[in-house]
C-alpha cells in the first residue's frame, strides 16, 4: 500500500525530491487564546495564508497553551499522520519561564535542523535588530516530517514562512520520506495519542 504523497512525490528542476502540494498542520501556542471564546490568531492566519499563496493545503490548526506536554501532545499527534507533511507552532519561543515550545517541539526530533534558526534570527536582525537573539526558534524532523518552531508575530511568522519555510520545505519533506517512497508506512503507534 503507497500513501497519498506518492501520489504528490516528484522532482524539481534540479533532480531534487520534493512532495507538492504539502499538507500542513499547524499548532499555535498562547494560553491567553486558548482561554478566550473566540480567540484570534494572527501567528496562525499568517502561516496558513503564506503556505496557502503557493498552492499548499493546511489540513489541521490547533491553539494550545503555554505547557509542555500540551504542546508535545498536539505536535506529536500531527507527525504522526500521514496525511500531515509538514508541521510549523507558533509562539513560547521567548524567554520567560512558560515559553516551552523549543523545548517540547525538539523532545520529537530525531534530526535537528540547526541552519533554520539560524537563517531565521539572522534575517530578524534586518528587523529588530539586537532582539533577535531572543528568538529560540529551531527546527527538526519528527517522524519523517519537518517541523518548525516559530515565535508568535505576524511579522516573524511572514518572514520566517515566506524567505525560509515554504521555498524550502516541499525538498525537506521529499528528502525525510525518501526512504518510505513506494512502500508501506511505517507504524507510528508510539507517537499517537
Amino acid at each position: 500500500m503507497t500513501s497519498d504523497s506518492d501520489d504528490r512525490r516528484g522532482t524539481d528542476h534540479h533532480g531534487h525530491d520534493i512532495i507538492d502540494p504539502l499538507y500542513v498542520g499547524i499548532v499555535t501556542v498562547s494560553s491567553s487564546r486558548a482561554n478566550d471564546s473566540d480567540p484570534d490568531d494572527p501567528g496562525g492566519d499568517t502561516i496558513q495564508d503564506c503556505f496557502e499563496a503557493e498552492g499548499h493545503e493546511v489540513r489541521e490548526r490547533h491553539l494550545v497553551r503555554d505547557d509542555y506536554a500540551a504542546i508535545r501532545t498536539a505536535v506529536r499527534g500531527l507527525v504522526a499522520r500521514q496525511d500531515i507533511d509538514v508541521v510549523c507552532t507558533t509562539g513560547g519561543t521567548g524567554v520567560t519561564v512558560d515559553d516551552v515550545s523549543p523545548e517540547a517541539t525538539a523532545s520529537l526530533f530525531e534530526r535537528e535542523l540547526p541552519g533554520f534558526g539560524e537563517l531565521f534570527r539572522s534575517l530578524s536582525w534586518e528587523e529588530v535588530g539586537t532582539r533577535a537573539m531572543a528568538s529560540r526558534a529551531t527546527a527538526g524532523i519528527a517522524v519523517d516530517t519537518p517541523v518548525f518552531c516559530l515565535p508568535g508575530s505576524k511579522s516573524a511568522c511572514e518572514t520566517a514562512c515566506e524567505e525560509l519555510i515554504v521555498p524550502e520545505a516541499p525538498h525537506l519533506a521529499g528528502l525525510a520520506t525518501r526512504h518510505r517512497a513506494g512502500t508501506d508506512e511505517p507504524t507510528l503507534t508510539e507517537y499517537q495519542e
